[in-house]
């Protein structure tokens, strides 16, 4: 079982901001949109390019690779050349500290 493991003080995470930890040898970005957190695998599913650094629209973020869209809520697929969804991570809030982790092994 994969443990929670911290991203940043949500004090120091402001809205609008990224971050990418990693969780069992797997990237995992972290995004603020609009004080509410959610974590997907930085992965394209395209290319294997890195999903972080790519520019946030609403609540997309664009592969800065090839230009694939992907849902940060959901990590659904939105455009091509992508067409398989990204997997998603839960995060929580725990003491001012934000925490993702992959449970998908558990």
């Amino acid at each position: 079982m994969s443990d929670w493991v911290d991203v940043a003080p949500a004090e120091a995470f402001p809205a609008g901001e990224q971050r990418v930890v990693v969780v069992d040898g797997v990237r995992i970005a972290v995004f603020n949109l609009a004080g509410r957190y959610f974590a997907i695998e930085d992965l394209c599913t395209h290319d294997g390019a890195p999903l972080a650094g790519g520019i946030v629209d609403g609540d997309e973020v664009i592969c800065p690779r090839h230009g694939a869209r992907f849902c940060i809520k959901t990590g659904e697929a939105l455009s091509a050349p992508a067409y398989e969804p990204v997997p998603t991570f839960p995060v929580r809030v725990t003491d001012g500290m934000v925490q993702v982790r992959d449970e998908r092994w558990d």
